[in-house]
């Protein structure tokens, strides 16, 4: 038997406690289909709850597909299956690549709960706060603030994949994660030879972008080491295309600036100066004859993160990032 004893001070609903503790038997292997649930009476006596409350639990699971009816017989397991926790920063053009390929590679026995933290902290913390216990795998977006570590491993570490940055959080070998700096710095010295016919270098790091600060790095970098004029751009009002000069943006929202720039002062891409851009997306092989860029595989990303959620896996798996080259350089 199954225990459903619930919190009576807990935040959360009486009758969401319950679904959640037949979801979470269902992760831990406790309850399989075809399982006979106890009886409404049973659950009223034991755990002195009131029969609205079980009725509620009960037609929850039943709308979900948990469990079935069977007229004076009782409440069984309809079928096994899988719930986990996606969580991402933002939806934005790419990660819809990811998210995309995540749904379509799952096992069709498991159920994604999609959220969005928006690299907000306190949503962070609320949504992971509230997640606990309540999915057989929670698959996280963390960013940078001092707080991430800490509130990610209130989950299981066993349960729980990392995504997209190595965070580096104590205890937690599962990763899938991308590189934002070597990588980076190798994808420019292959894009060397399009580069030097530029007199100046100009990385776009705008004053509200999240982007890890290691590209900038790396960026210094190989700058440096190839001798090249290069400055860093970090007010988005400041900006102002120049021909003969390059930009690398880690900001779709600045790139779509430069490009503006480009079509009010003539300025071909390509010719008269060159963009390069961060994180693939599907349109940009068709913006201005195909816009250069940097990028992980971002639907390998979904592949492997659907595999840790539909098994019993461990992972540390490094996304390969390639560059594109198109006309923009």
């Amino acid at each position: 038997m199954v225990n459903l004893s619930i919190n009576p001070n807990s935040e959360i609903p009486k009758f969401q406690q319950l679904v959640d503790k037949v979801n979470n038997a269902l992760a831990e292997n406790k309850l399989h289909e075809g399982d006979q649930l106890p009886s409404v009476n049973y659950i009223c006596q034991t755990y002195k709850l009131s029969r609205d409350t079980v009725f509620k639990a009960y037609g929850h699971l039943k709308e979900l597909g948990v469990i079935e009816s069977v007229p004076n017989k009782g409440y069984f397991i309809a079928k096994e299956g899988r719930k986990v926790f996606l969580f991402l920063d933002t939806l934005k053009a790419y990660k819809e690549v990811l998210y995309g390929e995540f749904v379509k590679q799952l096992n069709k026995n498991t159920i994604a709960d999609v959220h969005f933290h928006h690299y907000n902290i306190d949503v962070f913390k609320k949504l992971i706060q509230e997640g606990k216990g309540r999915y057989s795998k929670y698959i996280i977006m963390p960013f940078e603030h001092d707080k991430v570590p800490e509130i990610i491993s209130m989950l299981p570490s066993e349960k729980t994949l990392v995504i997209d940055w190595n965070t580096n959080i104590e205890g937690f070998s599962n990763k899938l994660y991308q590189d934002f700096g070597q990588a980076v710095k190798d994808a420019l010295d292959e894009a060397n030879h399009l580069l030097s016919k530029y007199k100046e270098l100009v990385m776009v790091y705008p004053e509200f972008t999240n982007h890890p600060m290691v590209t900038v790095d790396s960026f210094n970098e190989f700058c440096k080491t190839n001798k090249y004029t290069h400055s860093i751009l970090t007010d988005s009002q400041k900006l102002n295309v120049k021909a003969g000069h390059a930009y690398f943006s880690v900001s779709d929202r600045m790139l779509g600036e430069i490009l503006e720039q480009c079509r009010e002062k003539k300025l071909e891409p390509g010719k008269d100066m060159g963009i390069l851009s961060y994180n693939e997306t599907p349109m940009k092989k068709f913006i201005y004859k195909g816009i250069s860029v940097i990028s992980t595989d971002f639907k390998l990303m979904g592949q492997k993160a659907a595999e840790f959620a539909s098994s019993d896996i461990n992972m540390d798996f490094r996304v390969p990032t390639k560059i594109f080259f198109r006309e923009s350089l």
